[in-house]
């Protein structure tokens, strides 16, 4: 594995990692909600929200809009203290988009949450479609100082796969705030989904050479799955949507990290839900079971994130 940023058990630039190197220390992200709302359902762009998504499928039952930011912090902190032994902290406004609103209002959430000690920055989750000007420019002025990074949903750069499930925005508007967003001294994470009704592995490795020219610090990758309440999980109950087998998410990621540069740290491998409302598929594996499944593979081919590109050489990294 010839480099620097690429973990020698990991065969990968995981986020962890990376942020140890540039914090010293471990850092953990603790999830946030701040109120906010979608353009996707509030009919500014569409209603219902994506055919996959139910908030509830991937955030903390502690964070809840009711409760207040630093109460959702403190409790976040103290469970990743104890778990992990994290010291500093990133908090992500996660639930929903989390710069469609006034930029006062965005103001106020992030400078509480940089206000505490222990935290190093924020992770802000958000559209592409929901990205203004005031929005960038206070990210950008928070970026002087401290941590920050724009988390924007991509999830397929096939715009009839983003019409088939009401995403509500184009690749082209995704492209045009990558560019907008860039060199401001932001980090910019891309998320991505693959297993999308009628989706290829050469469609998604195609997305893969997209990523890999685009200005991009960090990726997030999962499975497309079903949770109940969701058009998708009618969708399977109808026998219209089929899941991807286990065996086949995992030779795809692989197919793709080989793709991706070394200097892209990879924050996700699999995405989850809780049992009470998981629909499909249900592969009943922990966690850590999903992530080393993934680098497993990666040591059974001998290969690693980037290895398919030319150029990708250095020495390994031992954090």
């Amino acid at each position: 594995m010839p480099d620097c940023l690429i973990h020698k058990d990991l065969r990968i630039n995981s986020y962890g990692s990376y942020l140890r190197r540039r914090f010293r220390c471990r850092v953990s992200k603790v999830n946030v909600d701040g109120g906010f709302t979608c353009p996707n359902r509030d009919g500014t762009r569409g209603s219902g929200g994506c055919i996959y998504c139910d908030n509830s499928s991937f955030s903390p039952g502690g964070t809840q809009p009711d409760i207040p930011l630093e109460a959702q912090m403190a409790e976040g902190m103290a469970y990743h203290r104890k778990r992990l032994g994290s010291e500093k902290f990133i908090i992500y406004f996660q639930k929903h988009t989390n710069t469609y609103a006034p930029v006062a209002k965005l103001r106020d959430l992030f400078s509480r949450a940089l206000a505490h000690p222990d935290v190093v920055g924020i992770s802000v989750g958000t559209r592409p479609d929901a990205l203004s000007g005031e929005a960038l420019e206070l990210l950008e002025e928070l970026a002087q100082s401290r941590y920050v990074c724009l988390e924007l949903g991509l999830q397929s750069m096939d715009d009839a796969i983003l019409r088939q499930i009401n995403r509500g925005h184009t690749l082209d508007e995704y492209l045009e705030a990558i560019e907008r967003a860039a060199h401001r001294g932001i980090d910019i994470c891309t998320h991505l989904i693959y297993g999308f009704p009628g989706e290829t592995r050469g469609g998604f490795l195609k997305t893969a050479e997209l990523i890999a020219s685009l200005p991009i610090n960090s990726l997030k990758l999962h499975q497309l799955h079903a949770v109940k309440g969701t058009a998708l999980a009618d969708l399977y109950y109808r026998g219209t949507f089929a899941p991807l087998t286990h065996e086949e998410y995992v030779a795809a990621v692989c197919d793709f990290l080989e793709r991706i540069p070394a200097h892209m740290a990879i924050q996700r491998l699999y995405g989850s839900a809780p049992l009470a409302i998981r629909v499909a598929p249900t592969w009943d594996l922990k966690n850590n079971q999903m992530w080393y499944s993934v680098i497993n593979e990666l040591k059974r081919r001998n290969t690693w994130q980037g290895c398919k590109l030319d150029g990708e050489c250095c020495k390994v990294s031992n954090l």
